[in-house]
C-alpha cells in the first residue's frame, strides 16, 4: 500500500507542471479488489505553476505539514509530510491525532513542532522513513522518488529476513549469489 501511494504521488509530482495533491490523507486512498491503492479526491489540488498554495481553510489538519497549518507558501513537500502521516496510519493502525481537536493539531504541529508518537519496537528503517516525511524544513523532506529508492531497500531486507527464517524453520534453503 504505501509502495502504491508513494508511485502514484510521485506520478503526480513528476508531471510538467508539477500537481500539489493538498489534501492527501487515508481516507482519500481508493483501494481496489486487489488491494492496489489509488489516489483519490483532487479537490484542493492544483498545478505548481499556477499557485501559492496556502490552507485557505480546506484540508484536515491531522495530515496537514506544519507549513500549510501556519498558512505559508506549501509545494510537493507538504504532501511528503501528508504520506509520513500515511505511512504512521498503516504501521500502527491507529487514527492520527484521535484525542485532539482540530485547533489542538494546529497548534501541537504547525507552532510547537510536534509529531506523532512512533512506536518503539518499530524497524528503524521504517522510523527513518516517517521521520524524514515529517522533517520540519520541508526542503529536507524527501521527494517521492527518493522514498522509492528506500522502499526498495526495506523490500530487499523483508525478503532477506523472511529467506532466512523460512530456512531456519526447514522449509526453504537460503540460496545466496
Amino acid at each position: 500500500m504505501a509502495l502504491d501511494i508513494a508511485r502514484g504521488m510521485n506520478y503526480l509530482h513528476r508531471c510538467k507542471p508539477p500537481v500539489i495533491h493538498r489534501d492527501l490523507k487515508s481516507s482519500n486512498l481508493l483501494v481496489d479488489k486487489n488491494w492496489t491503492v489509488k489516489v483519490g479526491d483532487f479537490g484542493l489540488s492544483r498545478l505548481k505553476h499556477e499557485m501559492y498554495l496556502t490552507k485557505n481553510g480546506k484540508g484536515t489538519p491531522q495530515w496537514m505539514a506544519p507549513e500549510v497549518l501556519r498558512n505559508e507558501p506549501a509545494d510537493e513537500k507538504s504532501d511528503v509530510y501528508s504520506y509520513g502521516v500515511i505511512l504512521w496510519e498503516l504501521v500502527t493502525e491507529k487514527i492520527p491525532w484521535e484525542n485532539h481537536n482540530s485547533m489542538q493539531v494546529m497548534g501541537a504541529v504547525g507552532f510547537m513542532n510536534h509529531r506523532l508518537e512512533i512506536p518503539k519496537d518499530l524497524d528503524p528503517l521504517w522510523v527513518s522513513i516517517i521521520e524524514s516525511c515529517w522533517h520540519s524544513e520541508p526542503q529536507c523532506r524527501p521527494t517521492f522518488q527518493e522514498l522509492l529508492e528506500r522502499f526498495k531497500d526495506l523490500q530487499r531486507k523483508c525478503v532477506i529476513q523472511f529467506q532466512a527464517t523460512r530456512s531456519s524453520q526447514g522449509d526453504i534453503t537460503l540460496m545466496v549469489p
